[in-house]
């Protein structure tokens, strides 16, 4: 009985249409690859080119300080994590784009635009506030798999 030789990952995917490719941030597999390669051989270069995308509250003065078996990434630089994530899509043209996408069984399904996302976070940021945490303090939340 002979078998049929596996398709690689590159035979198997599946090519988008040129259209979708002209629109996506990597176009290419090939692009991507050469994108993964330069992570891997200048992860300092390539690292504070993509960090440039986010808003830093400080800049990091270094991108990585390596000293194995640890690293430290972008030492000196300050970011907001919900300012990243949502402040800057929800004030922007995404504001009515969908932040989360959640679909559970059997066929519930549940839209949340960066607009809304941006209330209900803000909304939960008083309730911590009123609660006595302040800037700099560790909060654990434990939250179901549903929105």
């Amino acid at each position: 009985m002979s078998k049929k030789p596996k398709k690689s990952v590159e035979e198997a995917a599946i090519k988008p249409s040129k259209e979708f490719s002209a629109k996506a941030r990597i176009g290419s597999l090939k692009e991507y690859k050469k994108l993964y390669q330069e992570s891997i051989d200048k992860p300092a270069t390539f690292w504070a080119r993509e960090a440039k995308e986010l808003v830093w509250r400080k800049p990091w003065k270094k991108v990585l300080n390596w000293k194995a078996p640890f690293a430290e990434w972008f030492v000196g630089g300050k970011l907001n994590v919900c300012e990243n994530c949502v402040d800057r899509h929800a004030e922007g043209p995404r504001k009515n784009k969908a932040a989360i996408i959640w679909e559970g069984e059997p066929g519930d399904k549940r839209v949340i635009t960066f607009g809304q996302l941006q209330k209900d976070v803000s909304r939960f940021a008083n309730v911590l506030e009123k609660n006595g945490v302040k800037a700099n303090d560790r909060v654990l939340i434990y939250m179901p798999m549903v929105p």
